[in-house]
């Protein structure tokens, strides 16, 4: 077990004393800002993935009234379990929009949340279930008491949202699904969540795999 999250840190602020004992600021806070264009694999994936989700609209709600009771036999504990902690990102493309994966699967009210440079973080709630999302990036959190393998149909399961080889959430349709940038032919229930796995589902379109770069740390 450990303490609750922390949101990343992007910008460091340095103080002193001056020679009246009044504090004075002697370090500024330095923001680079990066123009990229768009031409493809020259570009450079953001921390926060290739698109910023906060463009598009949220595929699902968080599910409101959640007790907290296991799920496909996954618990929802005090603590965050650590003893396996990996992570792997999920994109979902309706057309050529990207939807939001929100903050807070797997986290039930009441919910600590709070904002940071890269949008909301969840920090705490009632229970943590072992799969789980602190932000709105995509980013699935797989925090286990033990290593097993888990599965991203086990993740929709928390979201309480259905998915399948025609839908996802309230999309439904045809569905281009891809691992780690591969062409995935079976059902999106049985893709195993695997350290760093990238999973892009398109439905009613073929948006190429985008690029995502996991944050330091995770």
């Amino acid at each position: 077990m450990r303490a609750l999250a922390e949101p990343r840190r992007r910008s460091r602020l340095v103080w002193a004393y001056g020679a009246t004992g009044g504090v004075v600021i002697v370090g500024l806070v330095i923001a680079l800002v990066i123009v990229l264009g768009r031409s493809g694999s020259a570009n450079t994936p953001s921390p926060t993935g290739a698109a910023s989700p906060s463009s598009g609209p949220v595929l699902a709600a968080v599910p409101t009234g959640v007790t907290g009771e296991a799920i496909d036999g996954i618990q929802c504990e005090a603590m965050e379990q650590v003893a396996y902690h990996i992570h792997a990102h999920l994109a979902i493309y309706s057309g050529t929009t990207r939807e939001v994966i929100p903050e807070g699967i797997g986290i039930p009210e009441p919910r600590t949340e709070i904002p940071t440079d890269d949008g909301p973080f969840v920090q705490a709630g009632k229970c943590y279930y072992w799969l789980h999302t602190h932000t709105d990036d995509g980013i699935i959190h797989i925090e286990s008491p033990t290593q097993r393998l888990y599965t991203l149909g086990q993740f929709f399961d928390i979201w309480q949202q259905p998915l399948s080889s025609t839908e996802v959430g309230p999309d439904s349709g045809t569905l281009t699904v891809y691992v780690n940038g591969v062409k995935y032919s079976g059902n999106p229930r049985a893709i195993t969540l695997l350290p760093h796995e990238l999973i892009q589902i398109d439905v009613n379109s073929s948006e190429p795999p985008q690029p995502f770069t996991f944050p330091a740390g995770l």
